[in-house]
């Protein structure tokens, strides 16, 4: 499993607008809230997508992927590791660029799903880390 280069990543970070982010909590005190916040702060539109909650940000939360009309750009997941196959199928079913696994989450058979069918797939780092990097290179 290898991440894009930073080039990359930048290039996807100035070129997105619209992240999904799965299991975004509305309890500001988790770190998925806390960096959806900063990301939706940058300018980026947030869709919170987590069955457990009304809204998030300010924003009405979707059960699901499936939920989400129109283009998606990025979807951002904030879920254990051993979830990650589930959500990349769901990927597959929408229209969607990138998928991207927060720090610490890894899946390689998630990663070879969506690889394997040409999708960009960033695991194992932080949205707003990347972002702020890019702000700063």
């Amino acid at each position: 499993m290898e991440n894009p280069s930073k080039q990359e990543i930048k290039s996807i970070l100035e070129n997105s607008k619209r992240i999904a982010v799965v299991g975004l909590s509305d309890n500001p005190e988790r770190t998925s809230y806390m960096v959806s916040k900063a990301m939706q702060d940058a300018g980026y539109d947030i869709i919170p997508v987590n069955p457990t909650i009304d809204e998030a940000l300010g924003v009405k939360a979707v059960a699901s992927l499936k939920d989400i009309e129109g283009h998606v750009d990025i979807v951002n997941v904030f879920r254990r590791s051993e979830h990650l196959p589930d959500v990349a199928k769901e990927f597959l079913e929408i229209d969607a660029d990138v998928f991207w696994a927060q720090q610490g989450l890894v899946n390689e058979e998630a990663y070879r799903l969506l690889s394997g069918k040409g999708y960009t797939v960033i695991m194992d780092l932080c949205i707003k880390v990347a972002h702020a990097l890019t702000k700063s290179a």
